[in-house]
């Protein structure tokens, strides 16, 4: 037999075998079960944390340190600087929010990985547009086009949402906690209602996207609350 073979053969035996040829009751070692229809949310989780450390990251770079040692010099870096703490507080929630939803997943699909990577993939341009926003002063395009990729960044949300509650069942604790969902159906009204403004009045864009990130700010505990409850019932 070739080595392969061998090694073929050997990877084949039942662990039991080994525990009987120890001359230990089959009982006394546990035997892992390993389903291939399993994947775990531990690599997703991380991945995604991964993303959004190193999004955070490359959107604080964006602010260029001033060669003048002058309060003076500080004065063109205010925009960028608003930006980014405005940015920084929607990935802050995002992260929170995502964190909690993985929380009450139990079982992770193929939709879900593809949903989660569509998410990560629409906050990964949050750089871009916060650059560009603070660096032209939210000036109208610009302005515009971080609403259009924080309206994106809400239905990956709410796709991936979805995606898990298929997963979990119509019964379970997480459909529960989300519910019709109102403030995140608000927040998408907020979004379009934003755009649609700011072709005239971006000021108003602004401040429709601070409102929402308020809105997000307050902890939502409907999660948590469920899960607490559904773990209440099992004992």
């Amino acid at each position: 037999m070739s080595r392969r073979g061998w090694l073929t053969r050997f990877t084949e035996v039942p662990p039991r075998y080994f525990v009987r040829s120890a001359g230990l009751p089959p009982s006394s070692v546990p035997v892992p079960h390993f389903s291939p229809t399993t994947m775990t949310k531990n690599r997703l989780e991380a991945f995604s944390d991964g993303v959004l450390a190193i999004v955070i990251t490359i959107m604080v770079l964006e602010m260029k340190v001033p060669h003048d040692a002058s309060g003076q010099a500080l004065i063109p870096i205010i925009p960028v600087f608003l930006s980014y703490v405005l940015s920084f507080v929607y990935l802050g929630i995002y992260w929170n929010n995502h964190h909690h939803l993985l929380h009450a997943a139990h079982k992770v699909s193929g939709a879900i990985l593809w949903a989660n990577l569509h998410l990560l993939f629409w906050l990964s341009l949050i750089p871009f547009v916060t650059g560009w926003m603070g660096e032209n002063h939210f000036a109208r395009n610009p302005t515009l086009l971080y609403g259009a990729v924080l309206i994106l960044c809400a239905v990956a949300y709410f796709i991936l949402q979805n995606a898990i509650i298929a997963a979990e069942g119509r019964d379970s604790a997480l459909a529960k906690a989300i519910g019709a969902d109102r403030k995140g159906w608000a927040s998408l009204g907020f979004y379009a209602l934003a755009l649609l403004v700011g072709l005239k009045f971006h000021q108003v864009s602004l401040a429709l996207y601070i409102i929402v990130a308020l809105m997000w700010l307050i902890p939502d505990r409907r999660i948590e609350t469920a899960l607490s409850n559904e773990r209440g019932h099992k004992r």
